[in-house]
């Protein structure tokens, strides 16, 4: 009885994701870990041009880290011994 109810607890309401009906809710980590690095070198390649003092560089770079930051913190939170 108290697998039932923890499968109650877990389970995706139709109110709440409509797209559970047709049986896919899920997102697009490839295609988000893809854009973000586009961005990330987007952001790198800006950094060349005709740039009046140093404030656009060190937006730009601290963007681009940011990116990076978050792309290395979600590669690391997939490689966990029960994603496998």
């Amino acid at each position: 009885m108290a697998g039932k109810a923890v499968e109650r607890r877990y389970a995706v309401d139709p109110q709440e994701e409509p797209s559970v009906d047709w049986g896919w809710h899920g997102r697009f980590p490839k295609i988000t870990r893809a854009f973000g690095w586009f961005i990330a070198f987007g952001l790198f390649v800006m950094l060349i041009g005709n740039h009046e003092n140093n404030t656009e560089n060190v937006w730009l770079i601290g963007l681009g880290l940011g990116v990076i930051g978050l792309l290395l913190l979600d590669l690391r939170k997939q490689r966990t011994a029960w994603r496998r």
